[in-house]
């Protein structure tokens, strides 16, 4: 999956993306697009994060993310994560803090990619 940061023109959903300049949510945002990537924001109480129309749900996005980066707590990413999950989604990656036991154990039950330890502002660095 880290090979998809390479190109730019991929699609990265950020669920739990944020306005708050103090939460990670919109740090990790900030940064992919001063990266250059093609990011989508999700988020069910903004209309717009950093300029950018923000989602309810991945679901209504109009193009399947290539990765879907998780900066919410576990309990609210297992529920995101089984709805996206059984709506044939996949590769997900999970931000420190984000991630869970019950994350892991659907996704490898589910045959499905994740990464759960490492932070896609740090790996993205090397593109």
């Amino acid at each position: 999956m880290l090979e998809t940061l390479q190109n730019k023109n991929n699609l990265i959903a950020i669920v739990g993306a944020s306005n708050d300049p103090k939460k990670y949510g919109n740090k990790i945002l900030l940064d992919l697009i001063s990266k250059g990537h093609n990011v989508a924001p999700i988020n069910n109480k903004e209309d717009y994060i950093a300029g950018i129309k923000s989602y309810e749900s991945v679901l209504y996005l109009n193009d399947v993310p290539s990765i879907i980066n998780f900066v919410v707590p576990p309990k609210t990413g297992f529920k995101i994560t089984k709805e996206l999950v059984e709506n044939d989604f996949d590769n997900f990656w999970y931000q420190p803090g984000a991630e869970s036991k019950e994350i892991s154990t659907l996704l490898i039950n589910k045959n499905k990619n994740f990464i759960d330890d490492k932070c896609i502002m740090v790996e993205a660095k090397v593109f």
